[in-house]
């Protein structure tokens, strides 16, 4: 058990590189979409700066996940990404959400193994500290 968290680790920074990465270079094949689906991504694209902010975060946080490196951080870019692609394609795109809910899954589990590094953030109240008094916290689970 405890090399799960390391392979769920991989498994999503994987998918969120080659996915992210497949937004710039455009090598995996894009199934043409219609209706309210292509509505919104043609919003999203007409923009000029929200698919390559998405992708680009989509990168950034899979490479800090495959290199085990500010995973928390990572993690927490990733879950409003998450938050919209299984709502895109439950409300959307009407199927395919097998996918986008195994990487759900694997975020919420990931959350739970790095979850004493959440601890700190998800306290109702919390008095300022000064940077020098901010206690180090060791979150990485043990692999």
């Amino acid at each position: 058990m405890s090399k799960l968290p390391t392979i769920a680790r991989y498994a999503l920074g994987f998918v969120f590189v080659v996915f992210g990465l497949n937004g710039f270079l455009h090598f995996l094949p894009q199934p043409p979409m219609s209706g309210p689906a292509a509505d919104f991504a043609g919003a999203l694209f007409v923009t000029g700066y929200m698919f390559p902010l998405i992708k680009g975060t989509e990168v950034v946080a899979g490479a800090l996940l495959l290199s085990n490196r500010f995973v928390p951080l990572a993690l927490a870019l990733l879950a409003p990404v998450l938050v919209n692609i299984v709502a895109f394609h439950v409300f959307l795109a009407k199927g395919g959400v097998g996918l986008p809910l195994a990487l759900a899954a694997l975020e919420l589990y990931l959350a739970y193994a790095y979850r004493r590094a959440f601890a700190p953030m998800l306290a109702a109240r919390v008095d300022a500290q000064a940077p020098s008094a901010a206690p180090a916290i060791a979150a990485a689970p043990a692999e």
